[in-house]
């Protein structure tokens, strides 16, 4: 039996086929993923070609899974799902034209599933870590070992919202940053009060701009599913990137090109956490949501 998810996020659709395994864990058989920015003109509604961009990504997909002869497919939407008004005409057209019906899942079992996913991936045992899962509408934000949930919360602080909300000038300017810091400040301030009871040695970044630090810090992986890069790496290259123009970003060796636009926003988030805690690593999880929700399929 083959499974597949499909993850409608609101930057980028990803679409992962596996086979399950005897151990309990899976094969991997097929990855892809592609940008298709439904928050392009905001987030309260899905614009007319990005509408058009996310069908089509479904019929690719659609194409996809018969040819890989997929029994059982779970798809997904997140925060542009949640939030576009037109969001279940979207659906709708999606179920039309491919027959795969699109479950709207809630910020919170958004962030359970993400630590099911990164438990797969991250071997961090007893010690307290913080994980972030950073999206284009929101940012999941989890405190856990590998046993407990102490704390789960998503904020609606994405990287398109953020970016079509304060990045207006190019390169951003100080006054764009200090605006995007001083929101985040006090959006987040549930997690920096909890903050102050859990003090966790671990930031765990799920995939997405985790992937581009770690693709600009690394060499060799020890290990597939996860890396260890030192928190005070991450600093000479979030400078580097928020100074640079969009033109100098697209130019950037082991920068995607699809990344290139809101990379900033996104670092600008990710120090922002860091002021907050005291942490010496940063792990990068190759899994995330779509693992978790692979692990529930296979139940």
């Amino acid at each position: 039996m083959k499974l597949a998810v499909i993850d409608l996020g609101t930057n980028t659709f990803h679409l992962l086929i596996v086979q399950p395994a005897a151990n309990g864990q899976f094969e991997e058989c097929f990855r892809k993923r592609v940008f298709v920015q439904l928050a392009e003109d905001g987030i309260e509604k899905i614009g007319e070609k990005a509408f058009e961009r996310g069908l089509n990504t479904l019929k690719e997909y659609k194409k996809i899974l018969d040819e890989h002869g997929v029994e059982k497919v779970q798809a997904f939407g997140t925060a542009a799902l949640r939030r576009a008004n037109n969001a279940s005409e979207f659906r709708a057209a999606i179920k039309k034209a491919t027959g795969i019906e699109v479950e709207v899942i809630s910020g919170n079992a958004e962030a359970q599933l993400i630590t099911k996913g990164v438990r797969q991936a991250v071997p961090f045992g007893k010690q307290t870590v913080l994980i972030m899962d950073i999206g284009g509408g929101s940012v999941e934000f989890i405190l856990a070992n590998d046993e407990e949930i102490f704390w789960a919360q998503s904020f609606q602080v994405g990287v398109a919202v953020l970016h079509h909300e304060f990045h207006k000038s190019d390169p951003i300017d100080k006054t764009e940053i200090q605006k995007t810091e001083a929101f985040l400040d006090e959006q987040l301030q549930p997690l920096w009060q909890i903050l102050q009871k859990y003090s966790p040695d671990i930031l765990v970044g799920a995939s997405g701009t985790f992937d581009v630090l770690e693709a600009m810090l690394i060499e060799h992986k020890p290990d597939p599913l996860h890396t260890m890069i030192q928190a005070k790496d991450f600093y000479p290259i979030h400078d580097k990137i928020v100074a640079a123009t969009l033109a100098e970003r697209l130019k950037m060796d082991k920068l995607p090109s699809q990344r290139a636009k809101l990379i900033v926003i996104a670092l600008i988030l990710i120090k922002t956490v860091l002021q907050h805690i005291e942490i010496e690593k940063i792990a990068v999880s190759m899994y995330a949501m779509k693992e978790g929700m692979l692990a529930e399929m296979m139940k």
